[in-house]
C-alpha cells in the first residue's frame, strides 16, 4: 500500500440531520401522547394539587461521588486499622521474644553464680579439711618423734651406764666445738650448698624439684648435686651407709627420725649444729637447729 493511501479515521461519524430530525419527532410524538391522555382524563378529576419533583442527573452525580467518596475513606481506615493491629501484633509477638530471651540469658547467669559459689565453697572446704589433716599429721609425727626420741635416750643411757655425768658434759662442750668449727669440703660442700639453695621453696607431698619438695625428694637431688645417687625412699635412705653419734656428726650426714630402717622423715646436716629439711606444707623448705626438733639418728654416705 502506497503511503499516500487513504487512511480511515478513527473518530467516530457525526449523526447525518435525518436522524437528528426522526429522533425529535420520536420525542415529540411521545410528549403529544401523553398530552392527550391528560386532556382525556375524567372531567370531574380533581387537579393536581402537588407534584413530585424527580431528581435531577446533577443532584444524582453528586450523591453518587459522596457515597464513592464515603466508600473510598471507610476501606482507607479499615487498612489503616488492619496495619495498626499488624504493627501491634509484631511489637507484642517481639516484645515476648526478646522477655523470653531475658529470661533464658537471666536463668544461665543464675545458674552460673549458684555453681562459682558451689565449687568456692567446695575448695573452701576441702582446703579446710587439708589443713586440718596436716595438722592431724604434724601431730602425729611430732609424737612419733618424741617417742622415738624417748626411746633413743633410754637406749643410749642403758648403754653408756658405766659413764659418768662430767664425762658426758665433756663430750657434749667438745662436740659444740667441733660444730662451731666444722667446714664442709668436696662432695659435702655440694650437698650443703644445694640443700641451702632450696631454703624457702615449697612443701609438697611427693616433689622432687625444682621449685618444691618432701624430704627425701630434697636429700635425694642434694646428693645427686654431688654425683651420688640414693633411693627415694626416706626409710631406704636410712639405711645406707654407717650409723654415726649425734655428737659426732659431719656436714652432709643424713639426719632421721623413727627408727633406721622404718624412718618417716629425713634431713641433711649443713654444720654449725643446724640442718635444712623440707619440713611440712605449713614451713617449706627450712634451715632449724637440732634442738627444734632433735633427729632419732644419723648416717653417713661420704
Amino acid at each position: 500500500m502506497s503511503h499516500t493511501a487513504h487512511i480511515p479515521s478513527h473518530r467516530k461519524p457525526r449523526r447525518s440531520a435525518s436522524k437528528l430530525a426522526l429522533r425529535a419527532g420520536v420525542a415529540g410524538g411521545v410528549l403529544s401522547t401523553i398530552a392527550v391522555a391528560g386532556a382525556a382524563g375524567p372531567a370531574n378529576a380533581e387537579p393536581v394539587t402537588e407534584t413530585i419533583e424527580m431528581p435531577t442527573l446533577g443532584s444524582l452525580g453528586t450523591d453518587l461521588s459522596s457515597a464513592v467518596a464515603a466508600s473510598a475513606e471507610a476501606s482507607q481506615q479499615e487498612a489503616l486499622d488492619q496495619s495498626l493491629e499488624a504493627q501491634e501484633a509484631a511489637a507484642l509477638e517481639k516484645a515476648a521474644k526478646e522477655a523470653k530471651k531475658a529470661k533464658a540469658e537471666a536463668d544461665r547467669k543464675a545458674e552460673a553464680e549458684r555453681a562459682e559459689k558451689a565449687r568456692q565453697e567446695a575448695e573452701a572446704k576441702a582446703e579446710r579439711e587439708r589443713a586440718e589433716a596436716e595438722a592431724r599429721a604434724e601431730a602425729q609425727a611430732r609424737a612419733s618423734r618424741d617417742a622415738a626420741r624417748t626411746q633413743l635416750s633410754t637406749t643410749s643411757a642403758s648403754d653408756s651406764g658405766s659413764d659418768s655425768s662430767s664425762s658426758s658434759d665433756s663430750d657434749s662442750s667438745s662436740s659444740s666445738a667441733s660444730e662451731s668449727t666444722q667446714v664442709a669440703s668436696g662432695s659435702a660442700a655440694a650437698i650443703v650448698a644445694f640443700a641451702k639453695a632450696q631454703v624457702g621453696d615449697a612443701y609438697v607431698s611427693g616433689g622432687t624439684g625444682p621449685n618444691s619438695w618432701d624430704c627425701s625428694g630434697l636429700v635425694q637431688a642434694a646428693y645427686r648435686a654431688a654425683g651420688i645417687d640414693l633411693p627415694r625412699i626416706s626409710y631406704d635412705q636410712s639405711s645406707m651407709g654407717t650409723s654415726v653419734s649425734l655428737s659426732n656428726l659431719q656436714p652432709g650426714d643424713i639426719l632421721y627420725w623413727g627408727s633406721r630402717s622404718g624412718s618417716y622423715h629425713v634431713a641433711i646436716y649443713v654444720g654449725g649444729g643446724k640442718y635444712v629439711g623440707a619440713q611440712n606444707p605449713s614451713t617449706g623448705v627450712v634451715e632449724r637447729s637440732l634442738d627444734w626438733d632433735t633427729p632419732s639418728g644419723a648416717v653417713r654416705i661420704l
